[in-house]
């Protein structure tokens, strides 16, 4: 089933012509997965290589989560599932919002055929916004801050994009505090 959706999505050019180029869905995701992590849109560099997280936000990311390259590309331990699974291009202070039309379409299916998914981790106000709904707090930081109350299945986090450094030195309470849970959930699943 996975399978199938994977390559559905692969082939997927709804909302080719508000795209700055050919759709080139990026995603990872398998039947086994006990980990989904749903983030924002491939950036150029990962529109580029076809490989999610392949840039300086997954390398962050990857040391907030505690694991190496190999057990994080590894679909039978995380399934990566952006909001907007192609490039929506570059706007004024950074790359444009994820395109609208992928999670509705697909995400359920996703989710479905993963039945072993224990945790989804949600990167940024996006991802928080639709899955958490009006259970997000009145902003970000605070949905961040309060991660407790979105588990077990859901752990929010702010996105690891080197552009985010600010809200790093501000809330060191993350990196202090957080990241640390994080890393512990993330091992008690998938044993790394």
């Amino acid at each position: 089933m996975v399978k199938k959706l994977l390559i559905d999505i692969s082939h997927c050019t709804v909302c080719k012509k508000h795209l700055p180029f050919k759709p080139f869905p990026v995603i990872q995701a398998g039947t086994e997965a006990k980990i989904i992590i749903i983030g924002q849109a491939p950036g150029l560099k990962v529109h580029q290589s076809g490989k999610p997280w392949d840039d300086a936000s997954g390398k962050k990311l990857r040391e907030w989560l505690g694991i190496d390259d190999e057990t994080f590309y590894n679909p039978g331990n995380i399934a990566l599932v952006p909001m907007g699974f192609c490039y929506p291009g570059k706007g004024n202070s950074g790359d444009l919002p994820p395109r609208p039309e992928c999670a509705p379409l697909w995400h359920t299916q996703l989710l479905n055929a993963m039945k072993k998914v224990q945790l989804i981790i949600l990167i940024g106000q996006y991802a928080q916004s639709y899955y958490l709904g009006d259970k997000a707090k009145e902003n970000l930081t605070a949905t961040v801050k309060d991660f407790k109350k979105y588990l077990p299945r859901y752990f929010p986090l702010p996105h690891p994009s080197p552009r985010n450094r600010f809200w790093l030195v501000q809330n060191k309470w993350f990196e202090e505090g957080t990241v640390p849970l994080l890393q512990k959930k993330v091992k008690s699943l998938i044993g790394k």
